[in-house]
C-alpha cells in the first residue's frame, strides 16, 4: 500500500464520497445476504409447515427490500464514480504542472510517447481503482463476514467444514499477486515503448517518407508490438494458470458441503431450508474469494500505474528558486559568465570548459563555431535551463539563481532553430508570452519581423488557424511568426539561435534590418552558421569543443589567421566561385 499511502494527498480531500459509497455498499450487501434467508424461511417455515398465508407479508416484504436496493445501489456507484474522477483530476492537474517545473535535463532522458501513455492509461488506470476497486473490496470483505455470520448461526460444524478449504483459497490469491504485479507493470512500460514509437512515427513522416525507410519503420514498429504482445500473452498465462485451481478448491467446498450437509439433513440435525442457503451462501463466499483474483488484478494495474505516476510526481527538480527570489521592476541586461563549466551526462565530456566573457547592456554578442561546439548551452544557461557544475552566470551582477525563475524567462526572448508553433491562430501564437498585447502591438511586431505582409494574404489573416506545429506555413514563415513572438514580450535579453537559418537569403537581409531596431538597447546573442549574420555583432566568440578559441570583432577576427577565418573563406570563396560560374 505504499503507493497509495504516498498519493493519498491527492484522494483523501474527497474522502467523503468514498466513506458514502462504502456505507451504501454496507446496505446492499447486507440486502444481498438476506436473499438466502427470505429462501429458507420460504422453504421450512412456508412450503414445508405449510404456512401459506405469510407468502404476501414475504413478497411484499422482498419488494420493499429490492427498492432500498436499487437506490442504494446507484448512490453507492454515483458516489464512488464522484470520488475517483474528482481524485483524479488535481492528481493529472498536479502531473501537468510537475511537468512544467521539470528542467530541459528530465527530458533530454525522457520520451514523450511514455509520457503521454502515463498522463492518459496509467492515469485512468489508478482512477478505475479508485472509483471501483477499493469499493469492490470492501464489498467482498463485508460480504464474506456476513455470510459467514449466517452460515454459523445455521451450523456451526457445517460452516467449519465448508470453510476448510479456505486457506488454501486464499494462499492462491497471495501467490497470484506476487506473480501478476510485476507481469503488468511490463504491460506499462511496452505500452509506453509502443506509444513513444508511434508517437515519432507520425512526427518524422516527412523524413521517413523522405528517405523510403517505411520499411525500416514497419520493422521497428514490429518489434515493440511484438513485445506487447508477448508480455500480454505471459499475463494471460498468469491468470489461466491460476483461476482454474481457484475454481478446483472452490468446487471442492461445495462437494464437501453437499456431502455433510445432506447428512445433516437425513439425522434432523439441519432443516432443509438451512442447508439451501447454505448453499447460496457459500457462493456469496466462494464467488467474492475467487472475484479477489479480479480484484487483485485492478490494484496490480493501479499499483503499477501508481508507480510510473510517482516517478514523475517525484522527479528530482534540477533548478530550484529561492524561498525570496529577486522580482525588480526590469533588468538592465547586464550578462557574465565567470569561468562555467557545464557537463549535461556525468559520463560524457564537458559541453562548456572554463566560458568567461561580459555582455554589457545593449551589446551584440555573436556566437559560431561547429555543430555541438556549446553555442546553444551558453544560452540556456542563461536563462537556468540548466544549472553549471561550475563557475557563476550573473545578470546586472547577480546570479541567476537569486532570481525568480518565471521572471526571469519573461525579460529573454528566444528564437530557436526550429520554431514551433501552436495549433491555433496566427495573432494567438504571436501573442503567447504576451497574451494581453493589443492588436496593434501584435501587428507592428510581425511587421519588425517581415511576417505581417504574408500573413495579410492568409484566408482569416490574423485569425488564420494554423495545422499542429504550423502546418500550412513554411519555414520561413513560421521562423518570422517565431521572431515576431519574441519582439511582443519586449525582452531585456534577446536570443537568436540561428534564427534566420530557414529563410532565403532577400529574407535574412530584411529580418536583419528589422532586428537591429530591435536589438537597439537589449542584450543580443546570435548563434548562427553564417557569418553574414554576425559581421554587425560587438563581439564574436568561436567556440570549439565547449572552449572558446578566438574572440573579436569581425574586423579583428578575419585578420587573425585562426578558425573564424578558416569559416569566412569557406563561406565567401564558395559564393565567389559561384558568381564567377554565373558570369
Amino acid at each position: 500500500m505504499e503507493v497509495f499511502r504516498k498519493l493519498k494527498q491527492f484522494y483523501w480531500p474527497f474522502k467523503k464520497y468514498f466513506l458514502l459509497s462504502v456505507l451504501f455498499v454496507m446496505v446492499v450487501t447486507g440486502i444481498t445476504v438476506i436473499y438466502p434467508i427470505v429462501l429458507q424461511i420460504t422453504i421450512d417455515d412456508v412450503v414445508i409447515a405449510g404456512e401459506y398465508q405469510l407468502i404476501p407479508v414475504l413478497s411484499i416484504g422482498f419488494i420493499i427490500i429490492m427498492i432500498i436496493k436499487g437506490l442504494a445501489n446507484y448512490l453507492q456507484q454515483y458516489l464512488g464514480d464522484l470520488f475517483g474522477i474528482k481524485s483524479v483530476f488535481i492528481l493529472r492537474d498536479a502531473l501537468y504542472k510537475k511537468l512544467q517545473r521539470l528542467s530541459f535535463t528530465y527530458y533530454d532522458n525522457a520520451r514523450t510517447g511514455d509520457l503521454m501513455s502515463r498522463l492518459t492509461m496509467d492515469v485512468e488506470g489508478f482512477r478505475f481503482f479508485l472509483a471501483a476497486g477499493f469499493r469492490e473490496l470492501i464489498r467482498v470483505m463485508v460480504l464474506i463476514l456476513i455470510s459467514l455470520g449466517v452460515m454459523f448461526y445455521y451450523s456451526v460444524p457445517l460452516a467449519l467444514v465448508t470453510m476448510a478449504v479456505m486457506p488454501f483459497l486464499a494462499v492462491v490469491v497471495y501467490r497470484f499477486d506476487k506473480e501478476v504485479h510485476p507481469a503488468f507493470r511490463r504491460i506499462r512500460k511496452s505500452l509506453g515503448r509502443l506509444n513513444t514509437r508511434i508517437q515519432e512515427n507520425v512526427t518524422g513522416m516527412n523524413t521517413v517518407k523522405s528517405l523510403s525507410k517505411e520499411d525500416f519503420e514497419i520493422n521497428r514498429f514490429t518489434t515493440n508490438n511484438t513485445n506487447y504482445k508477448e508480455v500480454n500473452i505471459t499475463t494471460s498465462n498468469i491468470w489461466a494458470r491460476y483461476f482454474p485451481l481457484m475454481e478446483f478448491i472452490g468446487n471442492i467446498s461445495m462437494v464437501t458441503l453437499l456431502i455433510y450437509g445432506g447428512y445433516l439433513v437425513i439425522n434432523g440435525s439441519l432443516q432443509l431450508g438451512e442447508l439451501v442457503a447454505f448453499f447460496s451462501l457459500v457462493t456469496y463466499i466462494l464467488g467474492p474469494l475467487m472475484h479477489l483474483g479480479f480484484i487483485v488484478n485492478q490494484f496490480s494495474q493501479a499499483k503499477a500505474s501508481g508507480e510510473r505516476l510517482l516517478e514523475i510526481l517525484e522527479a528530482k527538480e534540477d533548478i530550484e528558486e529561492e524561498k525570496h527570489p529577486l522580482v525588480p521592476e526590469r533588468i538592465k541586461g547586464h550578462v557574465t559568465f565567470e569561468h562555467v563549466h557545464l557537463t549535461y551526462i556525468a559520463e560524457d565530456d564537458a559541453a562548456l570548459k572554463d566560458i568567461s566573457f561580459d555582455a554589457p547592456p545593449g551589446k551584440v554578442i555573436g556566437l559560431i563555431g561547429p555543430t555541438g561546439a556549446g553555442k546553444t548551452s551558453i544560452t540556456q544557461l542563461i536563462t537556468r535551463f540548466y544549472e553549471p557544475d561550475q563557475g557563476r552566470v550573473l545578470v546586472d551582477n547577480k546570479p541567476t539563481s537569486t532570481y525568480s525563475l518565471k521572471w526571469l524567462r519573461k525579460h529573454i526572448g528566444f528564437v530557436l532553430q526550429e520554431s514551433f508553433l501552436f495549433s491555433t491562430t496566427i495573432k494567438e501564437n504571436i501573442a503567447y508570452g504576451n497574451p494581453d498585447a493589443s492588436m496593434e502591438e501584435i501587428i507592428a511586431a510581425a511587421k519588425r519581423a517581415q511576417a505581417h505582409d504574408f500573413i495579410m494574404q492568409m484566408p482569416k489573416g490574423y485569425d488564420t488557424l494554423l495545422g499542429e506545429r504550423g502546418m500550412g506555413l513554411s519555414g520561413g514563415q513560421k521562423q518570422r511568426i517565431a521572431i515576431a513572438r519574441a519582439i511582443l514580450i519586449d525582452p531585456s535579453i534577446l536570443v537568436l539561435d540561428d534564427a534566420t537559418s530557414a529563410v532565403d537569403m532577400e529574407t535574412e537581409f530584411l529580418i536583419q534590418k528589422a532586428l537591429k531596431e530591435v536589438m537597439d538597447g537589449r542584450t543580443t546573442f546570435i548563434i548562427a552558421h553564417r557569418i553574414s549574420s554576425l559581421k554587425h555583432a560587438d563581439e564574436i566568440l568561436v567556440l570549439d569543443s565547449g572552449e572558446i578559441v578566438e574572440r573579436g570583432t569581425h574586423e579583428e577576427l578575419i585578420q587573425q589567421n585562426g578558425p573564424y577565418r578558416r569559416i569566412y573563406d569557406i563561406q565567401y570563396q564558395d559564393r565567389d566561385s559561384v558568381m564567377q560560374a554565373v558570369e
